[in-house]
C-alpha cells in the first residue's frame, strides 16, 4: 500500500483528536485542530494510507527565520516503517520552501535515536521552564 504526504492537507478534527490520543495517551479532547492550525502553523504534513490518517507532524514558526516541530505522531500499527521520518522530512523541505533557516524540536531521550538518528537534527543545549 502506498503511503502519501502532504503539506497542510485537508483532515477531520476527530481522526486526528484520534491519532493524537492513540499516539500520546490520553483522553480525546474535542480540539478544534483545524482552527488551532490555521492560527499558529506554518502549516502541517499528514500522512495517509488508502485515505486514512496514519501519521501527522505540526510546523510552528516565529514568521521569520526559525519553524519548530510538535506533536510528530504516526499510529502504532504503522510504526517502524518510516512513516515518522517521512514526514519529518516533507515538514523540513516545506520549511526550506517557506525561507526558513532552522528547524527547532524538542524531545525527550527515549526519542534520541528518532530525531538525531533517523531524522538528523544534531543536539543542541536548550532550556525549559515547566509553567
Amino acid at each position: 500500500m502506498t503511503i502519501t504526504y502532504v503539506w497542510r492537507d485537508d483532515f477531520d478534527n476527530t481522526a486526528l483528536d484520534a491519532l493524537h490520543t492513540g499516539g500520546f495517551g490520553g483522553p480525546a479532547t474535542g480540539t478544534d485542530w483545524r482552527a488551532r492550525l490555521e492560527r499558529h502553523s506554518l502549516g502541517w504534513v499528514c500522512a495517509r494510507e488508502d485515505g486514512l490518517l496514519i501519521g501527522f507532524v505540526n510546523v510552528l514558526w516565529d514568521g521569520g527565520l526559525h519553524a519548530f516541530l510538535l506533536d510528530t505522531v504516526v499510529a502504532r500499527e504503522h510504526r517502524s516503517r518510516g512513516v515518522g521520518a517521512a514526514l519529518v522530512a516533507t515538514a523540513a523541505d516545506e520549511a526550506r520552501a517557506a525561507r526558513c533557516a532552522w528547524l527547532h524540536v524538542d524531545f525527550e531521550e527515549h526519542l534520541r535515536a528518532f530525531y538525531v538518528d533517523a531524522c538528523g537534527f544534531r543536539v543542541t543545549a536548550a532550556g525549559l521552564i515547566a509553567l
